[in-house]
């Protein structure tokens, strides 16, 4: 074998048959059951009243561009190619993009507000980890067009929903809700602004966001010079000073705090500690009015609890986030698996393309990654409880 090829006998060469990493091949019950479990995902949305819409599998780079990790080199993060008319196409990043460019060509003639759900392939040019694929199906729901908190707590509530349709049991399953101005507020103090595509915002926020699977130490190390993985590969860090260090883990280490309050406490000890701005004060009023509206559904702490350690990569969130984990507190080999979905509020993404102001707020669940979970269970209770 010389760089992939094969050298027979007769002196033909024959490629050999190689998947590349961080893709899979789906048959048989597995494939089955990613199929059961989309259907009920979509179920679960229909039930809500919201609609179907399929978008392309492929967009133009400048119109997903707002959260591409480079706006230089296309390629980095997602799988891009140039056309014949010069222009760089983007496999899309996730669904999302495709719909706020769907609702900017298509707003007139859209009822508003518009709610849609819709099921796909997305890509990712990333470093593929177990459970964690480079291509991977997502099964969204967006509410486009109102700036209602109960279009956010109805997020809260669908994930919830989808989780108990599919069989997981509310202990072994948690809706952490945050809301991205409270840290951003936070970060303000120290001197680090939200600007569209500033590469030291997105870069501490995405180190925030691996908090789950680097723990504190891993993202101390990203928020300051840079953090060297166990294959050798080295991040370059945010390098923010010590002091904005600390804050940012003081304020992250409040999350496991939160979990354990209910949701009203958490959030006046929130108040209380870090409160000493008007951003703060509103994104904690936001969250106030998020929970009442849970509280008043009887959606409690057990569904949906408050995390301020929930940051969500992205650089398009505006406002309340949400985070879908999975825990099994009793299976041993899936303790606190972590995230299968997340979403949250981005009421600026559409005016980007459109021109106008268009709030909105949406989740997406990573059903490849729930399709692993589930998969990974004991027989008995894959059995007992799962839609197979």
């Amino acid at each position: 074998i010389y760089k992939g090829i094969v050298m027979t006998s007769d002196n033909k060469k024959k490629v050999k048959a190689e998947r590349p990493r961080g893709f899979e091949d789906l048959s048989g019950e597995d494939l089955l059951l990613l199929e059961k479990i989309i259907s009920t995902i979509e179920k679960t949305y229909q039930f809500y009243g919201f609609e179907k819409l399929e978008t392309s599998i492929i967009e133009l780079s400048n119109v997903i561009g707002s959260f591409l990790p480079d706006q230089d080199r296309p390629n980095e993060g997602v799988f891009s190619l140039e056309d014949d008319d010069s222009r760089w196409l983007s496999l899309r990043y996730d669904l999302t993009s495709g719909l706020a460019r769907y609702v900017a060509e298509n707003y007139d003639a859209l009822p508003k507000p518009y709610r849609r759900y819709q099921s796909g392939w997305v890509f990712r040019n990333e470093k593929p980890g177990p459970g964690r694929f480079r291509q991977f199906m997502q099964v969204d729901a967006d509410t486009v067009g109102s700036k209602n908190p109960l279009a956010d707590a109805e997020m809260c509530m669908m994930f919830s929903d989808v989780f108990e349709n599919i069989g997981i049991q509310r202990k072994d399953y948690l809706i952490r809700l945050n809301n991205r101005n409270l840290l951003d507020a936070l970060l303000s103090q120290t001197g680090i602004n939200h600007i569209e595509n500033d590469i030291k915002y997105l870069t501490v926020m995405r180190s925030i966001d691996k908090l789950d699977r680097l723990g504190v130490k891993g993202v101390t190390e990203l928020l300051g010079k840079g953090r060297k993985d166990k294959s050798g590969d080295f991040t370059e860090g945010a390098r923010l000073e010590n002091k904005q260090i600390d804050l940012i883990i003081n304020f992250l280490q409040q999350g496991d705090k939160s979990k354990k309050l209910n949701r009203k406490s958490a959030l006046e000890e929130l108040d209380e500690i870090f409160c000493d701005s008007e951003k703060f004060k509103n994104a904690i009023e936001e969250l106030y009015e998020i929970s009442s509206i849970l509280d008043d559904l009887d959606y409690k702490e057990d569904r949906v609890a408050i995390d301020p350690s929930v940051v969500r990569g992205l650089g398009y969130y505006t406002g309340p986030i949400y985070e879908a984990d999975l825990i099994f507190p009793e299976d041993k080999n899936l303790k606190n698996f972590g995230s299968v979905g997340g979403g949250g509020r981005y009421d600026n993404l559409v005016e980007r393309l459109k021109g106008v102001k268009v709030p909105a707020t949406g989740i997406s669940i990573g059903v490849s990654r729930l399709l692993t979970a589930i998969k990974s269970l004991t027989e008995e209770s894959y059995k007992k409880n799962y839609i197979i």
